[in-house]
């Protein structure tokens, strides 16, 4: 089956967004924060947002974290991507991941209006509900450490 092509008159607001999602590694635990936003309330997410016009995956991804949660983010590398577009309020996105190493600090809630709290969660033991990218991500690859393969983290070291 051939893919419907978009005319150049359609408006961009109908083409989707782009979400970049940060698993934030330190040894094998894993950033979350609880949205509290009108998308996916409640559920846990990796520390991400909107790719902005002019701007790398990579640079999204470390601007997104300091954003979201004041920490800086260090070896960061792409992670993989859904392909499965999901609606949030009147826009749908794709999800592109960015593996990177937690380096110092602890987060804090940067925009109360949207995250609840930062925990750290053993990749094995991810908090339910999870945000429905990531619940896709797990569909495709249930073991997130293939993502950290070779991501060395101040927190490997100290063990």
């Amino acid at each position: 089956m051939k893919a419907a092509s978009r005319s150049p008159e359609q408006p961009p607001a109908e083409r989707p967004s782009i979400g970049v999602g940060v698993m934030l590694w330190k040894g094998d635990y894993l950033l979350l924060g609880q949205r509290i936003d009108a998308q996916g309330a409640t559920c846990w997410q990796f520390p991400g947002g909107r790719l902005e016009a002019g701007e790398s995956v990579l640079e999204c991804a470390a601007r997104e974290v300091r954003e979201e949660t004041g920490l800086a983010i260090g070896c960061a590398r792409p992670a993989g991507f859904n392909n499965l577009p999901f609606s949030a309020g009147d826009c749908d996105y794709v999800t592109l991941y960015v593996s990177a190493a937690h380096l110092s600090g602890e987060p804090e809630v940067m925009e109360q209006e949207k995250c609840q709290n930062w925990q750290w969660f053993h990749h094995r033991d991810l908090p339910d509900p999870l945000f429905l990218p990531i619940t896709h991500l797990l569909k495709q690859s249930p073991d997130l450490s293939v993502f950290k393969m070779g991501l060395k983290t101040p927190a490997d070291g100290q063990k």
